[in-house]
């Protein structure tokens, strides 16, 4: 058999091999916002926070437990992604956050320590948490 003969069979069994195993992307976002009024509902007061830190837990199909840290962007936005094989990817996840470095803006507002959620999405795709909500420490007296 000649050297092209070999490289041939070498690459069709190596494309076939890569093709067993399909990889899978998954993410999650979403934003974290100060409450300024406490009132629970975002308004022209309120402003996104930059910097807050959140932890996100999700088991793999495979009972594999991976454990995210994200921080939020200029846009209060975070994100957490991974690429995995298909038969590990994540099956349920739970976000929550952690702290807020702002200066005025770092009491937790929602009364859930988390969201647990089941990861079903196709590869590809982002599934995307409701904002997570911090208050000041004292409010601005505009807001009473």
């Amino acid at each position: 058999m000649g050297l092209m003969n070999k490289l041939a069979i070498f690459l069709c069994l190596s494309a076939i091999l890569l093709s067993c195993v399909s990889a899978w992307t998954g993410e999650i976002h979403g934003r974290v916002v100060c409450d300024v009024c406490g009132d629970s509902s975002i308004g022209p007061e309120d402003h996104v926070l930059e910097g807050a830190e959140i932890a996100v837990l999700c088991i793999t199909k495979s009972g594999e437990v991976l454990n995210y840290q994200a921080f939020t962007n200029e846009k209060g936005i975070y994100t957490v992604a991974e690429t995995m094989p298909e038969s590990n990817r994540w099956d349920v996840c739970l976000a929550r956050p952690i702290s807020s470095f702002h200066e005025h803006c770092t009491r937790h507002g929602d009364n859930h320590a988390g969201i647990k959620f089941t990861y079903n999405l196709p590869s590809g795709h982002s599934h995307s948490i409701r904002p997570f909500i911090y208050r000041p420490t004292s409010m601005p007296k505009y807001c009473m």
